[in-house]
C-alpha cells in the first residue's frame, strides 16, 4: 500500500511539474476587442503559463505585454508586434480613434514599449511595428526558437507539452467584423 501510495505521490508530483511548464504560443494575431484580450490575458496571466511571441502579434494583441508578467514572456526571431491607435466604428460606419481607449491601451504597456511608442510619434492610426534587435533588446529570445516557429512539434514535443501549440488568434470572419 506504501508502495502504491508513493507511486501514486510521484505520478502527481510530475504531472504538476509539467503542467506548470505550459506553454502558449502567439502566432498571427490581427487582435481584436480590447474587453476580449484584457479578459483573455488576465486568465493567462492567472496561469502562469509562459507567452511564446512568434510571428505577428498586432493591436489588442500586444495587451499581452501588460497583463502578462515579463518574465514569462520570450520573442522569438520571427515576433513582430503591431501597434496603432484604438478606434470605433463612427456614425457613417467608418473607423474613428477612440482617445480614451487609446490612452487606457497605451498605460498598459510596460514602461520600455511605451517609450518606444512614443519615440515614433505615439498610437496613431498608423501601424508601427516592432521587432529584432529592439524586441529582443526588450524581451528574452525563446531558447527554443526553431522548435517555437515550426508550424507543428514534432510529436515527442506534443506528448511531452500538449498545450505547446496553442495559438491565440482569432478568425479571418471575426477580424472582418471586430473593431480595435
Amino acid at each position: 500500500m506504501k508502495f502504491v501510495t508513493g507511486l501514486l505521490a510521484a505520478v502527481l508530483l510530475v504531472a504538476g511539474v509539467g503542467a506548470s511548464h505550459a506553454v502558449v504560443r502567439i502566432a498571427e494575431d490581427r487582435g481584436g476587442r480590447i474587453g476580449t484580450y484584457v479578459d483573455k490575458y488576465q486568465g493567462l496571466r492567472s496561469s502562469g503559463e509562459t507567452v511564446i511571441i512568434d510571428g505577428l502579434c498586432a493591436s489588442a494583441c500586444t495587451i499581452v505585454l501588460g497583463a502578462v508578467p515579463h518574465d514569462k514572456i520570450c520573442v522569438t526571431s520571427h515576433a513582430n508586434l503591431g501597434f496603432h491607435a484604438a478606434w470605433d466604428f463612427g456614425a457613417n460606419g467608418r473607423a474613428v480613434t477612440n482617445p480614451e481607449a487609446t490612452q487606457m491601451l497605451y498605460s498598459m504597456y510596460p514602461s520600455p514599449v511605451r517609450r518606444w511608442i512614443s519615440q515614433r510619434g505615439g498610437l496613431t492610426p498608423h501601424m508601427i511595428f516592432l521587432r529584432g534587435k529592439q524586441l529582443t533588446g526588450m524581451y528574452k529570445p525563446c531558447y527554443l526558437d526553431a522548435q517555437a516557429s515550426s508550424p507543428r512539434p514534432s510529436s515527442t514535443r506534443r506528448d511531452r507539452d500538449a498545450r505547446q501549440n496553442d495559438v491565440i488568434a482569432p478568425t479571418p470572419a471575426a477580424l472582418a467584423r471586430q473593431p480595435d
